[in-house]
């Protein structure tokens, strides 16, 4: 079963390149393609994805999930692998997530790390190990099989933030999920920006208010007012 790796991407030329090099690096020969799937970028974003061989998508519609939706009608592969454009995933990636598939999972996630030794970081990522559905996010990244994906009609296009919280509640209510030991590592630069602390109490709270209902206008609010 192949693999197709897809990346939303809005604005991203300063990590995308090392990413694609990254998921070729680590990977074990199981990646199909690589699709950059993009939301409308201004900067040099889809330029640099093509110059290194990845193939790229205007998507529809701006939103990560939308364009996740987008890179999922396109791709080809038979597994589902969606990373964020400053992670990159551990070495070997695509075998564990083949492996995992042979068991019979239909999705999973790696757990959390940064490119940051700061004690604090280093604590959140070690949360991300137990199976509790606060602590999975997008960040993560998440692979699902491609039959599991069309069945579940993929991410919800309403969702402007929290959609990797919505879509995972719908996947482990109606199929087999597995973290894996390994993680991946995202860049800590929005925690530098914004300070560790402030920064996991800010998503704290805005978690606190999806689950309360908080309409996601209102998130949106929240995050621009509150997030460099």
């Amino acid at each position: 079963m192949s693999i197709s790796v897809i990346i939303p991407t809005f604005n991203e030329a300063d990590s995308i390149t090392v990413t694609i090099k990254k998921v070729r690096q680590h990977s074990n020969g199981q990646i199909q393609e690589i699709l950059v799937v993009d939301g409308g970028s201004t900067d040099q974003t889809i330029e640099r994805a093509n110059t290194v061989g990845a193939q790229t998508l205007e998507s529809p519609k701006k939103g990560r999930a939308a364009q996740m939706n987008a890179g999922a009608k396109h791709a080809e592969g038979e597994i589902f692998y969606f990373l964020h454009a400053d992670t990159h995933p551990p070495k070997n990636f695509d075998s564990v997530i083949k492996k995992a598939v042979d068991q019979n999972y239909q999705a999973g996630c790696f757990q959390l790390g940064f490119d940051d030794d700061h004690f604090l970081l280093r604590f959140y990522g070690w949360f991300t190990r137990f199976d509790v559905d606060l602590f999975r996010f997008g960040d993560q990244s998440l692979f699902i099989t491609k039959d599991t994906f069309h069945e579940l009609q993929g991410y919800r296009e309403d969702h402007i933030v929290m959609e990797d919280q919505e879509f995972l509640r719908r996947i482990k209510k109606n199929a087999s999920f597995t973290i894996f030991d390994k993680a991946v590592t995202t860049s800590a630069q929005k925690y530098r920006d914004n300070g560790i602390i402030k920064l996991q109490l800010v998503f704290t709270l805005i978690l606190s208010l999806y689950y309360l209902g908080f309409s996601q206008q209102k998130l949106v609010k929240i995050y621009e007012k509150l997030i460099n």
